[in-house]
């Protein structure tokens, strides 16, 4: 009990002074305030879980003064003492966000039990707000790696957009952090204290996806052996990401138009309707104007999603981040797996630069992964990367000699006005071999 702080806000001293004696017998830490002003002072100072406080203080009224409490410090729990005679006014204090009040002249018997269950409250309150901060730290844009241009152009559209209640719509490749950047755009708006629920449309049949967004009611369909709340229940006043949105078929496309319409749905094999409030985030690496085309995806349903567009950029296009993303991979994994990896060998370095990154940020990660779990030396070396990572390597670097060397021979061939004797020997090749050359680049 000794981690739990009161702060009594009496001017009458003595009242004061015996209240601040009986609570600490109980084993409580207890501060004194004569007034609203100085109690201020104690709050910005001191974690306080439990303010008991006067309604009639010299420069407030106790009643207002809770208002202003709850406004700014949110986790305290009030308990107001009133005079005889003013019990309207602790009726006002808890409409205003008291605990309860406490009548002046009853309140030495019932004042510790009603510590005791503010205390509780309090407390479970501040570590609620505790955690909801770490979460909020955990999946904050800071964790949106790189600081190449084109990521800190995404990150300044998603804390902007993040504010608000806009639907969002994040295109890219897989494995370029759409996940992330939607759990960064939740945890930085108003919504943060309520869920936020992702779904793979990829993952899952249409009358599954169907059953797990929008639920269903029992008997609804062979196996339904009792209602399910669906997923857009679960994310009510919060936030639902629809990863992959591109895949989702026509007949769910237009249920889920409905939601973003009216905030409302019918659960599978219901006839009632089921009213939502909740902030829509989509994400797809499909072209999805290319699929309004083909008549996979709805017109009207693709500009109610994409009121907000947030493009995240492939790795490729951004390499100046391949070498900080790769150091903070190997420093996790070290940690991870208690090593000490003091670095990554140039061949590491231009191996992965080379590379194309086809499964982007999350290919990357995977792959320092898998060498540092390899590694027995303190330096990671090229030899430590994937063979097919290796020959697709190669094959990238074998491309561009290639095509270095067809450009030196067309040059070359330029030089001698055609002349293939000539042009052999400025090559230091063989007149045989120019001709194979020739032949392999579609030079004639």
């Amino acid at each position: 009990m000794n981690n739990v702080s009161i702060l009594i806000i009496d001017d009458e001293e003595n009242l004061r002074k015996l209240l601040a004696r009986i609570i600490e017998l109980e084993g409580y830490t207890v501060y004194q305030a004569p007034n609203a002003k100085s109690s201020f002072k104690v709050l910005e100072r001191e974690s306080i879980q439990v303010i008991v406080c006067d309604v009639k203080l010299p420069d407030a009224n106790g009643v207002e003064f809770t208002a202003l409490i709850k406004s700014g410090f949110p986790d305290i729990e009030v308990i107001v003492l009133t005079a005889f005679g003013t019990i309207e006014d602790g009726v006002k204090a808890i409409q205003n966000g008291a605990f309860d009040y406490l009548t002046k002249g009853e309140h030495q018997a019932r004042i510790i039990p009603l510590i005791s269950k503010a205390s509780e409250k309090a407390m479970l309150r501040q570590k609620i707000s505790r955690l909801e901060n770490k979460l909020a730290e955990k999946f904050s844009f800071n964790n949106v790696l790189g600081e190449s241009p084109l990521v800190r152009q995404a990150v300044a559209l998603g804390k902007k957009v993040a504010v608000t209640d806009t639907t969002v719509l994040l295109t890219g490749e897989t494995g370029t952090g759409k996940e992330v950047f939607a759990q960064a755009i939740h945890y930085l708006s108003p919504r943060k204290g309520k869920p936020f629920v992702a779904v793979n449309c990829s993952a899952l049949g249409k009358d599954i996806l169907e059953s797990e967004l929008f639920g269903h009611k029992e008997g609804s369909f062979t196996g339904a052996t009792r209602d399910k709340t669906g997923l857009f229940q679960e994310a009510n006043e919060g936030t639902i990401f629809l990863d992959e949105i591109g895949e989702m078929s026509i007949e769910l496309q237009s249920k889920l138009l409905r939601v973003l319409e009216s905030g409302t749905f019918i659960r599978v094999g219901d006839t009632k309707e089921t009213k939502v409030n909740v902030r829509v985030i989509t994400a797809t690496n499909r072209n999805l104007e290319e699929e309004i085309r083909k008549g996979h995806f709805r017109e009207d349903l693709f500009y109610r999603l994409s009121v907000f567009q947030i493009p995240l950029p492939s790795l490729r296009d951004r390499k100046e981040d391949i070498a900080p993303l790769a150091e903070f991979f190997v420093q996790h994994f070290a940690a991870k797996v208690n090593k000490h990896i003091q670095g990554m060998s140039p061949d590491f370095l231009k191996a992965l630069l080379h590379h194309a990154w086809r499964g982007n940020v999350r290919e990357l990660k995977n792959v320092i992964e898998r060498t540092v779990i390899l590694a027995d030396q303190d330096m990671l070396t090229a030899s430590l990367l994937p063979y097919d990572f290796n020959a697709m390597t190669l094959n990238e670097l074998s491309q561009d000699l290639q095509s270095v060397e067809r450009a030196q021979i067309l040059k070359v061939l330029a030089m001698t006005d055609g002349n293939k004797t000539q042009a052999a020997r400025l090559l230091n090749i063989g007149l045989t071999t120019l001709y194979q050359k020739i032949k392999d680049y579609h030079l004639s």
